[in-house]
């Protein structure tokens, strides 16, 4: 007898049976996970159903990463499968790493039997003490009978105020034991998590009369208008275009606005452009949307926007008053406070004069003629900056979605690929997690089998979850990924050079894998290119080739990322491409700086 046929005859499962269909129940669609001994009754269940379609992993990193990517791509919540022990302990990175960029998460984690648990049984760790920090919230579930009821309860907290992961660790015995299944709407709602979702009107028609009387306004968006929703995408680029402010983004909210937007500065920050920062370090009232103002957006605190009126809105309470002081703080879902912050603007009895910004606007002209993304091109090596604007070139116009690992490679596609809709940028961000990108890509990809998947790699961070595309194989998933093979560490060595005397330590890979031989032993199509006028035509051939694709994209060795906030200045004393000369950058980095790397 099935589960759902259980259900309908006195709703009686075990706790295994419990598990697949509280899964249904919240249409899930696909898990990503690693079987082992604490989980063996819920890959039995699976093995006996159809409805929901499993993606084995060659690692738990891999599993959380994929549902991250998944869940980033698609807005649903991501789900991961791991067992105890190991298990659990290898999916601690992904879970930090949702909780960081704020990505729904719901893993589900076996434990040994209950008459085990704190007796070093085999296989056992504290998965609920582990997880703790890295979790919004998780669950040991001992009882049969609330197992669907926490289940629901994971999901709605996965998905609902400012978004994460949770973790439900559940017994061997609990999934063997027979219990009562309770459907979604049967079940109490933990009444001390109640996101507040509907801005205060108070604040935010102060907030629209403090942004119509504004002379050097600005927009800075981040991530969680992307988790807000379409709509709050919409509704940001219309309160743009009603106000003509300049707007900028922080790395994970790329996308929100459309790059080719007439009023899009580039992404500020540690490696943001010189206009966005400029901009930020100038402006008399700052609109923060759906961003926390972390290290790499502000530079020294002190010093970041100093002479402006601040305005936040965000979901999560603790983020506002948390690293900036801000002038009016709006508590809410992004995408309802755009909603009344765009109908107040339509509603101003006194529309603010058109030309109030020229001077504004001018002074943004200026900076923008600097050309902070500027690089020496070169006809005998390709440049990396080349790279990733002739595959935009030869991608912007299909249904791309770009993941990312981590480093220089992930700088220059956040400043040299354009976004033009939300929900097409996966990259780590808060916590940098090198080894990202390829899974996620995979679970992108399950998700959207007929797009065009690229990972946006380094040489370095791509062998950290290289096993994956084994999966990607498996799963028919031609995901393709970039490598932008410099034959280093680029970050790491980026800031030896520049803060400790170019002292190399360990930044260089001296045995470099052959990535089109590894490509073509994991079955995959591997290609490599060397000189610039070859790029366009191998670059093709990857889109074209329906399997995967390892690209070993041979760039310049020493290149450097620019511009840049060296740690510990301020957004008016951004390093440029043309000024990045040995002893420019001596004199921008002093001690403290060193320290704050």
């Amino acid at each position: 007898m099935t589960g759902t046929d259980k259900q309908a005859s006195g709703n009686q499962m075990t706790g295994a049976e419990i598990v697949l269909q509280a899964l249904k129940d919240n249409g899930v669609e696909h898990i990503f996970g690693y079987p082992g001994g604490a989980v063996l009754p819920i890959y039995d269940e699976i093995f006996q159903q159809d409805d929901i379609q499993h993606i084995l992993v060659r690692h738990e990193q891999g599993a959380g990463h994929a549902a991250e990517g998944y869940a980033r791509s698609t807005g649903k919540v991501g789900v991961m499968l791991v067992t105890s022990g190991p298990g659990a302990t290898n999916a601690v990175t992904p879970l930090q790493d949702a909780l960081m960029d704020s990505i729904p998460l719901v893993c589900l984690s076996g434990q040994v039997p209950t008459t085990l648990i704190g007796s070093d049984a085999f296989q056992e760790c504290d998965t609920v003490g582990i997880t703790r920090p890295c979790t919004k919230h998780n669950w040991l579930v001992k009882d049969v009978n609330k197992l669907a009821a926490v289940i629901h309860e994971a999901f709605r907290i996965a998905q609902s105020g400012r978004p994460g992961p949770v973790v439900v660790d559940i017994p061997k015995d609990v999934q063997f034991a027979t219990g009562t299944y309770t459907p979604p709407d049967a079940r109490d709602v933990q009444k001390s998590y109640q996101p507040k979702v509907q801005g205060d009107l108070n604040r935010i028609t102060q907030a629209v009369e403090l942004m119509a009387n504004a002379r050097r306004p600005i927009i800075y968006s981040g991530g969680g208008v992307v988790n807000s929703g379409p709509e709050a995408s919409k509704l940001l680029r219309e309160l743009v275009e009603l106000t003509g402010f300049p707007i900028t983004s922080t790395l994970m909210g790329l996308g929100a606005y459309p790059a080719s937007g007439k009023n899009w500065l580039g992404m500020l920050g540690m490696h943001g452009s010189y206009e966005a920062n400029m901009a930020m370090h100038d402006c008399d009232v700052m609109v923060c949307i759906g961003a926390r103002f972390d290290d790499r957006i502000t530079g020294r605190l002190n010093a970041f926007s100093p002479n402006s009126k601040k305005i936040h809105i965000d979901i999560d309470p603790s983020s506002i008053n948390k690293n900036v002081h801000v002038d009016i703080g709006i508590l809410g879902d992004v995408g309802n406070v755009l909603e009344d912050m765009v109908r107040l603007w339509r509603a101003l009895s006194h529309k603010p004069a058109a030309d109030r910004l020229g001077d504004w606007w001018a002074n943004i002209a200026r900076w923008r003629a600097r050309n902070s993304f500027a690089y020496k091109a070169s006809d005998d090596v390709i440049m990396p900056q080349y790279a990733i604007q002739r595959l935009y070139e030869l991608t912007k116009h299909r249904d791309t979605y770009i993941t990312t690992e981590v480093g220089q490679h992930q700088m220059w596609a956040a400043q040299f690929y354009g976004f033009e809709q939300p929900n097409r940028w996966m990259t780590s961000g808060g916590l940098g997690t090198m080894g990202y990108g390829l899974p996620a890509a995979l679970g992108v990809q399950i998700a959207h089998p007929e797009s065009l998947v690229i990972d946006i790699a380094g040489d370095a961070s791509i062998q950290m979850c290289i096993q994956e595309m084994s999966a990607a194989i498996q799963h028919n998933a031609p995901i393709k990924i970039f490598i932008l093979n410099n034959q280093y560490m680029g970050m790491v060595r980026q800031w030896q050079q520049l803060l400790h005397g170019n002292r190399l330590s360990n930044s260089y890979t001296e045995a470099m894998p052959d990535f089109v031989k590894l490509a073509e032993a994991y079955g995959a199509v591997g290609l490599r290119c060397e000189r610039p006028g070859d790029l366009d035509a191998a670059i093709q051939e990857m889109i074209d080739v329906k399997k995967p694709v390892i690209f070993d994209c041979r760039v310049a060795n020493l290149a450097n990322c620019f511009p840049m906030i060296p740690s510990g200045k301020a957004h008016n004393e951004m390093l440029l491409p043309d000024e990045a000369t040995d002893e420019a950058v001596a004199n921008a980095i002093d001690a403290k700086g060193r320290q704050l790397v």
